[in-house]
């Protein structure tokens, strides 16, 4: 048997951590967060069940990370820098267009996990809430930067995310999860356009496209 390099070993809690996100949110997405055990969880996921809770403390903990980790945040995370010195309207549908895609790719877990929040014990509406609140508070960080700049007039940077949020969460709701696409046509990047539009010159605190990252 080969032995294992220094590198290999400090990589594999890492490997073993993923590949467990991955197959939970595959087995969350197709029998739901009460459907799918821990057990099945750790036998797809090639590791013993023990393993899922040397990673996460309990199976309520092992959603809160896959939400988390497969959500917008991360990717937001990642182009925050580049969107803080963007002009307003174009840093807006850029976060927009993300948000948007990451909703597309995990509908049918958006979907899961809505329906269960209808008919879960109290803890999971906690886990997905406590979520929500990390989600507006990492959009709020970039209303309350723009406001540092002088380019946002006074208001409260978490009722703005949540405002924005809204907005775009609503429109997925409509045209994907309710199929509202199948009835009326929208053109997805022409909504986009019109939401940011509306939401940047009620937050704006002069001409919205003035709004650029200049100290």
């Amino acid at each position: 048997m080969a032995r294992q390099t220094a590198n290999q070993t400090q990589h594999m809690p890492l490997e073993t951590r993923e590949r467990i996100l991955e197959t939970a949110i595959g087995l969350f997405s197709t029998k739901g967060y009460l459907g799918a055990s821990t057990r099945e969880i750790a036998r797809q996921a090639g590791v013993a069940e023990v393993t899922i809770f040397r990673h996460f403390n309990s199976k309520e903990q092992l959603l809160e990370e896959v939400i988390t980790h497969f959500s917008f945040i991360p990717a937001f995370k990642g182009i925050l820098p580049k969107v803080v010195e963007m002009p307003y309207e174009e840093a807006l549908h850029e976060i927009a267009t993300l948000f948007f895609d990451v909703l597309i790719q995990l509908k049918d877990w958006v979907r899961i996990v809505q329906a269960e929040l209808q008919r879960s014990p109290d803890k999971l509406v906690k886990v997905f809430h406590s979520f929500l609140d990390n989600l507006f508070e990492v959009l709020a960080s970039y209303f309350r930067e723009l406001q540092g700049r002088g380019g946002l007039r006074d208001v409260d940077p978490e009722m703005a995310a949540r405002v924005f949020h809204g907005i775009f969460y609503c429109f997925f709701t409509v045209e994907e999860l309710l199929e509202g696409k199948r009835i009326r046509t929208i053109d997805r990047e022409r909504a986009i356009r019109s939401f940011v539009d509306i939401f940047a010159n009620g937050t704006v605190s002069g001409p919205s496209a003035a709004v650029a990252g200049e100290r």
